[in-house]
């Protein structure tokens, strides 16, 4: 009986390298440390997707000092995560071989965010005032910012990803992402701040961008549908399902992450239909259109972001997008 025991044990660890060894290995780069933004990705890896559509995805952690485009373009990853719609389109601009082939987000999760206050309703009432506001954001929202509301760059101040100025003046205003600083600054202070999403202002970027390397497009194009579905198959069933497996690879990549703030991050994301509004009601989560794309383009091209000129249709693709 101990024989055939272990001559079992010994064929499952034999199939279990040769299929180790089948999986095609790709490189993962997410836009920030571990969080519940990313949430869909872990879940495809802690599910087993990722393998069972053919590939070993290895997700490297972002942060303020990781460049995804240039480790794109250098081919040090295969994909990654890109926050904005700005990414790609600025990516054709520098001639950087990147192009989006699905969006998780319809809503990018960006917000404005100030202490309860009487004078402040709305995103055109921040007008004039100081906004601390990072140095991505300078070069993303911030343009949709001043080109919308009329804000001014005299109001920026720099926002570093530290709470502490924000908690210490009541007239402060700052970015955020809605899943992540409402809730820490509630948590530190005990007040619910003021929270407007962009989003809801017709901010028309996408958030959450699957961007992909045009040599890994050109060259495995099967890897590409199967990465692109994968992940939109691990993001519906964290979203509706038990996070615990995805969150679990989290708070291993990022110990800062807890319990609580994945649960209230998902809540919020679902709150606000971050993958689901939109577009994505009948096409499913991931959907891009031509038409989305257009107008983000001819918003910020008469912004005077972008030359008239740009090839903006190379900046994404829909080839990838799995049917609804």
């Amino acid at each position: 009986m101990r024989t055939r025991l272990a001559i079992c044990v010994l064929w499952l660890l034999i199939a279990t390298v040769c299929m180790a060894e089948d999986l095609t290995k790709v490189r993962f780069v997410t836009d920030w440390k571990a969080e519940a933004a990313h949430g869909g990705y872990y879940q495809a890896k802690a599910l087993g997707l990722y393998a069972q559509a053919g590939l070993d995805v290895q997700i490297i952690q972002g942060g303020s000092s990781v460049n995804v485009p240039l480790l794109l373009g250098s081919n040090q990853a295969d994909f990654a995560i890109g926050s904005n719609s700005f990414i790609p389109l600025n990516s054709v601009q520098a001639g950087i071989p990147v192009t989006a082939v699905a969006a998780i987000f319809q809503k990018d999760p960006q917000v404005l965010i100030t202490h309860p206050r009487d004078d402040i309703h709305s995103l055109s009432d921040m007008r004039g005032q100081p906004i601390m506001i990072s140095d991505a954001g300078v070069g993303s929202h911030w343009i949709w910012l001043k080109q919308r509301f009329g804000f001014s760059d005299s109001q920026i101040r720099k926002y570093t990803y530290n709470l502490a100025p924000f908690l210490a003046n009541p007239r402060a205003i700052q970015q955020g992402y809605v899943t992540s600083e409402p809730y820490e600054i509630e948590q530190a202070s005990g007040i619910a701040p003021q929270v407007f999403l962009l989003a809801d202002d017709d901010y028309p970027s996408y958030g959450s961008l699957i961007l992909a390397t045009n040599q890994r497009i050109a060259s495995d194009p099967g890897v590409v549908r199967a990465f692109v579905a994968a992940s939109i198959a691990g993001w519906r069933d964290y979203l509706n399902g038990d996070p615990t497996p995805g969150n679990r690879l989290i708070k291993a990549d990022n110990p800062e992450m807890t319990d609580d703030l994945l649960r209230h991050a998902i809540a919020d994301m679902n709150r606000n239909q971050l993958a689901t509004s939109g577009d994505a009601q009948t096409g499913g989560i991931g959907v891009m259109t031509d038409d989305r794309w257009r107008r983000f383009y001819q918003t910020m091209a008469t912004g005077g972001v972008y030359p008239a000129d740009l090839d903006w249709q190379r900046a994404y693709t829909l080839d990838f997008l799995p049917s609804p």
